[in-house]
């Protein structure tokens, strides 16, 4: 059973090709503080899964709490000055921090109900996974009194480092961790012009990517 639940994780959760999977999870393995295994060439730049779980017996999921965590940048006095300086870096006033983790969760939501194989519970059971996600050290790349102002050009409006974990429902244990640092960046790295609209765009771009690699990974379990 454990060698089969690591392949099924490595070549359905985790995107892996098909290989074999010791070439992956051989002794010399990244193992985790709590007993996770990395799983080498996943659909997210870290991957690790605990290699005794047989994870084609889920198929239900509950929701967890979100976390959003914006990187601690200090108000300038005037980020028009600051951004004709070498800063890379910008304050994100309240109003916008709320925009994107309404927009981030709305995204996620969306593309979970999208699932094929995986229905949304309330309720904790044996075929129940608890999704939780955070994005950490999120930061603006946008001049925050700029925006739709002037002609500025960006090929990255903000970077955030997502953490997904996946828990048994009975037990709490998590059985399924990935870390990946992003960009919100422009198609093809081509600068444009900022404005709040196409900054929002791509946030929304950029949590579409990653939602939805989380939900096709969900369902080629039962596949």
């Amino acid at each position: 059973m454990k060698k089969l639940s690591i392949i099924a994780l490595a070549v359905v959760i985790a995107g892996c090709a098909a290989q074999d999977p010791s070439l992956q999870q051989g002794p010399e393995a990244e193992v985790t503080f709590d007993g996770l295994v990395r799983i080498d060439h996943g659909r997210f730049k870290d991957s690790w899964a605990d290699p005794d779980i047989d994870f084609s017996k889920y198929d239900k999921f509950i929701p967890g709490k979100a976390v959003f965590e914006f990187r601690a940048v200090k108000k300038s006095n005037s980020s028009r000055l600051a951004s004709r300086s070498n800063t890379s870096e910008f304050w994100i006033s309240d109003k916008n921090k709320e925009r994107l983790i309404e927009v981030v969760t709305e995204v996620f939501n969306d593309e979970l109900d999208k699932s094929e194989k995986f229905t949304m519970t309330d309720s904790a059971g044996p075929d129940t996974l608890i999704l939780v996600g955070a994005l950490h050290d999120i930061v603006s790349r946008v001049p925050p009194d700029m925006m739709g102002r002037g002609e500025i050009y960006l090929s990255s409006v903000g970077e955030a480092t997502l953490i997904l974990e996946a828990r048994d429902s009975l037990s709490g244990e998590t059985i399924y961790r990935a870390v990946d640092r992003r960009a919100a960046e422009q198609a093809a790295g081509y600068g444009t012009i900022s404005n709040s609209v196409s900054n929002m765009a791509e946030v929304r771009r950029m949590a579409r990517r990653w939602a939805s690699r989380l939900r096709e990974g969900l369902d080629s379990i039962h596949e």
